[in-house]
């Protein structure tokens, strides 16, 4: 079978694709290798997505965004994509399961925040530990945060917290900031961010939530527990260290700058009837909103690459 659309990649993005190819009655396929919802599954509350209320959370808005685009007739498969051949006017995706041919291809295969790699991080990501200070900044509403980076993002993203947080210490391995000279001058006149120089964080402790942190002074070894203040309860870790975007498949099939797919505002690539959505391409905002429009974007002009080369 000849799909019209395969997509790959299950996050936001790739879902609204998937809604908006089957809803213009495309033969659509989404190839996921895990489940469902990409990094918004770890996001305990969604406030931030238009229309996400009633308490709505990263699952339950993946959940609904699953059924949308099923009920239109999207199918989907569990399998992990090995090889993909692009460059033809069928596109052939081979998976671990099965082979796919495809008149399109949207590539939703997302990016993952770079990890401290320290015990206790996995089992505390959504109970403290969050990847994403736009999104969970303002549950830690005159709380004290840290910050894990040296880079622009850190810094950038340490102020945005302060808006919230009662004080926002920014951890850093080395005895300066890696970011540009002009956001570092805001961070050093702002009086809610504190720096602890030439640290790294050990491990992070609690039981269902962040309750502290081990950090070690990479020049002495010594190691210091951080515990939060009780009043509050818990605190925020903010890592931001970078993110690696999930492109490995696509060395050398598509245009990558900083590992990440290079598109035009249509969401297309170099190859044609190839397209690239959410977080995996040059983007200056991740966020799930801007995700499904991507999604919604590609699908659009898919269904136009499909009506100008295989309807004659």
């Amino acid at each position: 079978m000849i799909y019209d659309v395969v997509i790959i990649g299950a996050g936001p993005a790739g879902l609204a694709a998937g809604l908006y190819a089957s809803r213009a009655r495309l033969k659509t396929l989404i190839v996921e290798k895990e489940k469902a919802g990409g990094q918004i599954v770890t996001t305990a509350e969604v406030a931030n997505y238009p229309g996400s209320i009633e308490n709505a959370t990263g699952p339950t808005l993946v959940n609904r965004m699953v059924e949308q685009a099923e009920e239109f007739g999207a199918e989907k498969v569990i399998d992990t994509i090995k090889e993909v051949e692009l460059e033809g006017k069928i596109k052939v995706l081979k998976g671990e399961k099965g082979e796919y041919q495809a008149k399109t291809v949207i590539i939703a295969t997302g990016a993952n925040p770079r990890k401290i790699g320290c015990p206790g991080e996995e089992e505390l990501t959504g109970r403290g530990v969050s990847y994403c200070a736009t999104c969970d900044a303002a549950f830690f509403e005159d709380m004290e945060v840290y910050v894990v980076g040296g880079g622009d993002t850190a810094v950038e993203e340490g102020m945005y917290l302060t808006k919230f947080a009662r004080k926002v210490t920014i951890i850093h391995r080395r005895d300066e900031l890696r970011a540009a000279k002009s956001i570092q001058e805001k961070a050093f006149n702002n009086d809610k961010i504190e720096f602890m120089w030439e640290t790294v964080v050990e491990e992070i402790k609690g039981d269902g939530i962040v309750e502290s942190m081990v950090v070690r002074n990479v020049k002495t070894g010594e190691t210091t527990e951080i515990v939060a203040d009780e009043e509050d309860g818990p605190f925020g870790i903010f890592p931001f260290i970078g993110f690696i975007p999930a492109t490995g498949l696509f060395e050398g099939k598509v245009e990558l700058e900083d590992g990440y797919i290079v598109t035009d505002e249509d969401m297309k690539t170099n190859i044609p009837g190839v397209f690239a959505a959410g977080d995996v391409r040059v983007k200056s905002l991740r966020q799930v909103v801007t995700a499904t429009a991507d999604g919604a974007i590609a699908a659009v002009q898919a269904e136009k690459y499909i009506n100008e080369n295989f309807n004659d």
